[in-house]
């Protein structure tokens, strides 16, 4: 680094424009490198170098809340793009008119529940509403839960008559060929009361498959936070998809901003979070959590 800065003085006082812009480069990448490794110095926990699972569901409200579920996905998808993390849908329930009323992810990459596991909560949009034809301003909520795509070695306990296993026509993120069978399926953890469910296959028994694995996840999870007080305050708080739980706030008007409110990181751009700028809130959400 002291030889970039002794090379970089010596172009500037030569006015050799192309080594300054060259040094300038070679500095930004540095820092880059540096704040990375600070970020990495922070993701030691004993999940935080598991996948994820990407739950979204959409809040009281129709189709506003159901596009704004939309919007978050396409924003997360935005940053997995951006860090090249590899991605699929494994289920989807479409909206009646517009957006989701659910979806979940399932998201492959280094270190990724460490990255993502302070996203989890209530996120609230406010902005001039595209389907309310009075132009009227509305408020809208949607949930984010991750949970850590455990390893076959973890040990977790199921039993067979604990679970109801419904199958179901699928529609959505399959494609055309899952709508003629009854191949999706959804399971329901009966003490917990924890629901799963894929239809991202053809076949019902890889779509079941599926849905074990998500289930060792959520029931991982479910036994992570029984163990700490203020996780499990937070599980309680995303079953209210509305006011007094969400985490962050994303104001289009009447002003631009996008505020988290745990660790006040915030933006006055908006536009740019929603297209997948969010490292700011989640390198905030790291430092917070420790």
């Amino acid at each position: 680094m002291s030889n970039l800065k002794d090379l970089y003085f010596l172009a500037s006082q030569e006015k050799d424009d192309e080594t300054i812009q060259d040094c300038i480069k070679k500095i930004e990448q540095i820092l880059q490198e540096v704040k990375k490794s600070e970020t990495n110095c922070f993701l030691s926990g004993e999940n935080d170098d598991y996948d994820i699972y990407l739950e979204i569901h959409a809040g009281a409200g129709g189709t506003e809340s159901q596009d704004w579920a939309d919007m978050l996905r396409r924003m997360y998808m935005k940053w997995f793009d951006k860090k090249n993390f590899k991605y699929e849908i494994i289920s989807e329930h479409k909206g009646e008119e517009a957006g989701i009323k659910s979806s979940t992810v399932k998201v492959t990459g280094d270190y990724l529940y460490g990255l993502m596991k302070s996203e989890s909560g209530v996120h609230r949009l406010v902005r001039i509403s595209p389907f309310d034809s009075g132009a009227r301003r509305h408020t809208s909520f949607a949930s984010i839960w991750v949970y850590p795509a455990v390893e076959d070695d973890v040990n977790i306990s199921i039993d067979e008559k604990d679970l109801r296993i419904d199958t179901y026509r699928s529609s959505g993120a399959g494609g055309q060929h899952v709508n003629t069978t009854d191949s999706a399926v959804r399971i329901t953890h009966t003490p917990t009361k924890i629901v799963v469910q894929c239809q991202n296959e053809r076949s019902q028994h890889k779509n079941k498959e599926t849905c074990y694995k998500m289930l060792k996840a959520r029931l991982y999870e479910y036994e992570m936070q029984k163990k700490e007080e203020e996780n499990q305050k937070e599980l309680i708080n995303k079953t209210d998809i509305g006011w007094g739980h969400q985490i962050r706030s994303y104001v289009l008007q009447p002003y631009q901003l996008v505020k988290d409110l745990r660790n006040k990181a915030e933006s006055t751009n908006p536009s740019s979070v929603l297209n997948g700028n969010i490292d700011q809130f989640i390198e905030q959400g790291i430092i917070n959590k420790k």
